[in-house]
């Protein structure tokens, strides 16, 4: 049984389980005691904050004491801790490289590399590069915004330049998409080649996360994702974000280096991302299956709960009080 730990785990209960399914053994770690995540994995831990020296070594010990093999950060904030620290763990980070990670986090460098590289990306300029005939439309965006986090949309000159005096991040001005929004959750292997790519649509977000969605068989998302995907050499799991904004033409406008919010509708249609990951772990080369997944999968997501009770000062899921007595 491989021993897989999830960083900052955060809320993400979805993907720990989906690897206990899959038949890891799962170590799920976060600096808050109240993450929910933490208490569907086999052991748990609390961690030091990111940014605290300690960070990395704590991780190290809980690899050595539960022999993990497989490391999965389930959020943007220690991605590159943990990738420019790689070769310090006995296990797969599954992270692709720094550079990689640095890219995608800054979204107008992202923007720049798709364009030198003929991927579609929304016309985009700095603050300072406006051109006279700004097309309304246009967002400006925090380079390094995360959630929907940082950007307003802008109707006219006069509202834009409000915005760009209101943002307090380090931001960017990119045109409207017009057309229909795509997700697309992706998996490569380690040498970067696209082993899955699964397109969803996004019926409704919330707080840029998919609330509802539907898994559709597009030959032409499928292979966009894939092209992005190899293009900056992913490893591991990413989520691609585009618009088709005409019938031949897909532009990208986001890629994170993980996996997605929506992650329980690829899964559902038959991704198995954990049972790759798994393989990786264990020294395989999966090939790759483009296009084997269910479409026509729908996902809505609804709020659920842990209850918890201090147990002599440690907090333990409370029992099940609708349980038959013994």
């Amino acid at each position: 049984m491989t021993a897989v730990l999830f960083t900052c785990a955060g809320q993400r209960a979805d993907i720990v389980s989906a690897f206990r399914e899959a038949g890891a053994r799962t170590v799920a770690v976060d600096v808050n005691p109240l993450a929910p995540a933490l208490y569907h994995a086999d052991v748990r831990a609390v961690v030091p904050p990111i940014d605290d020296p300690g960070y990395v070594e704590v991780l190290l010990a809980l690899v050595a004491e539960h022999g993990v093999r497989l490391i999965v950060p389930l959020t943007d904030l220690d991605q590159l801790l943990l990738a420019e620290h790689r070769e310090l763990f006995d296990a797969l980070v599954l992270l692709p490289d720094p550079d990689v990670i640095r890219l995608t986090g800054d979204k107008w460098l992202a923007h720049l590399f798709f364009e030198a590289r003929g991927i579609p990306s929304p016309p985009s300029w700095l603050a300072g590069d406006l051109p006279d005939d700004v097309p309304f439309p246009v967002l400006v965006k925090a380079r390094r915004g995360f959630g929907s986090r940082g950007i307003y949309r802008a109707e006219d000159r006069e509202q834009l330049d409000f915005f760009l005096r209101l943002a307090s991040a380090d931001s960017f001005v990119q045109r409207v998409c017009s057309g229909e929004e795509f997700s697309i959750d992706v998996f490569c292997d380690l040498d970067g080649r696209c082993l899955g790519s699964i397109p969803r649509t996004m019926l409704e977000s919330k707080g840029g996360e998919s609330i509802k969605g539907m898994t559709i068989k597009d030959p032409a998302l499928v292979e966009f994702g894939r092209v992005v995907a190899e293009t900056l050499e992913i490893r591991g799991p990413a989520n691609i974000q585009c618009f088709r904004v005409a019938p031949d033409r897909h532009e990208v406008t986001d890629v994170n280096p993980r996996f997605g919010g929506g992650f329980p509708l690829p899964t559902a249609a038959g991704s198995r991302y954990p049972e790759l990951a798994l393989a990786l772990a264990a020294g395989e080369r999966p090939e790759p299956r483009l296009g084997d997944f269910r479409e026509g999968v729908y996902m809505t997501r609804f709020f659920s709960h842990v209850c918890l009770t201090d147990v002599d000062g440690s907090l333990e899921p409370l029992a099940d009080e609708a349980a038959a007595p013994a």
